[in-house]
């Protein structure tokens, strides 16, 4: 379980038994997420994410789910101060749900609540918000991660759907971001799909009300307008300076297609 869900290393069930005197202290440090340049989002992030982040979709011809991107090349994480402290106004649900995470066994049929038990903020000396009270019994903190975790679910299946009208309409096509450095190095971001603005213009008027209708169109248009976010990105990272002193400009452009693989994020 390690590598397969991104930012966790050692998560286990959580269980009174073993976890009764535990206690979770998190804060304003999203240290943990300083290795991967991608995570997924939920359709109704969409909303608030796209102001400032780049929403693609990832995935294989399976199961396709957006990603917000992070870094311009792997394990980059640009929207982190050195101190941990998270640069963006909206932080996604993947990373605020941290350290704890839904696990299955049976296809999504019952979920376990599992807890990183390798996260800094875990400890047993009573600092933060304990999981049990002294009889065993789950805290309003415990209660409130349940709740939480569970409407993240119910939001996933709908994501699901919602990337699967896109793959029935064939909206979807593999993107390229191509990344020029001040120092003239230059590198790719690929292995994800965008909404193609041509494919979706040429829907008959019948799907684009109905995409309407459910407010998909506006998830639509609010991902592709997202793109525009890769150009504020590149700007975050340090380029080398200019033998006249100055920073060199420093430019990103999107085309198609893509093969590799360095933006993909693996669903919950």
């Amino acid at each position: 379980m390690s590598r397969q869900l991104l930012i966790y290393e050692r998560a286990v069930p959580v269980s009174s038994e073993k976890h009764r005197e535990w206690s979770v202290k998190s804060g304003s440090d999203f240290s943990f997420a300083g290795q991967v340049n991608s995570v997924p989002l939920m359709a109704v992030e969409v909303p608030g994410a796209a102001v400032e982040y780049p929403i693609v979709f990832a995935g294989n011809d399976d199961e396709i789910m957006p990603a917000v991107i992070l870094g311009l090349r792997d394990a980059e994480n640009l929207y982190l101060e050195p101190s941990g402290a998270w640069r963006g106004r909206y932080v996604p649900a993947f990373v605020r749900r941290y350290p704890f995470v839904f696990s299955s066994n049976d296809e999504g049929k019952t979920f376990t609540l599992c807890i990183d038990e390798d996260f800094s903020g875990c400890n047993q000396d009573g600092k933060g918000e304990r999981l049990f009270d002294s009889e065993g019994n789950r805290t309003q903190y415990l209660e409130g991660v349940l709740t939480f975790l569970k409407d993240y679910q119910a939001q996933f299946m709908r994501t699901r759907a919602f990337c699967q009208k896109l793959k029935e309409l064939d909206l979807l096509e593999p993107m390229r971001a191509q990344v020029t450095l001040s120092s003239g190095q230059q590198f790719a971001l690929e292995g994800f799909k965008a909404i193609s603005r041509d494919k979706l213009k040429n829907l008959s008027g019948d799907k684009l009300a109905e995409l309407a209708k459910t407010d998909e169109l506006e998830l639509a248009f609010l991902q592709m307008q997202s793109m525009r976010n890769l150009q504020s990105m590149v700007e975050r990272v340090q380029a080398p300076v200019t033998a006249s002193g100055g920073n060199g400009a420093e430019k990103a452009e999107a085309a198609a297609p893509a093969a590799k693989k360095k933006a993909t994020a693996k669903k919950n």
